[in-house]
């Protein structure tokens, strides 16, 4: 299991506002297993946007949200 820290923020005109921010810790084999258990802790569906295996954005689809996952080696 790897480690991923996650932001969640709202946007503006497609851009991260951080006007607000959710930030989660999580373990999970992969950057799409962290964004699978980001969309059942927010109740939102995240598409994704850019990234590759080390960080990623992902977008809620129907709301003015976005979500950063990166890869973290903390314990």
């Amino acid at each position: 299991m790897n480690n991923y820290n996650i932001e969640v923020t709202d946007t503006f005109s497609g851009e991260a506002n951080y006007c607000w921010v959710h930030r989660y810790k999580v373990k999970a084999k992969s950057i799409l297993g962290a964004a699978q258990k980001l969309s059942r802790l927010e109740g939102l569906n995240f598409r994704k946007d850019y990234g590759d295996n080390m960080s990623a954005r992902y977008n809620a689809q129907g709301a003015c949200i976005c979500a950063f996952i990166t890869y973290s080696e903390e314990v």
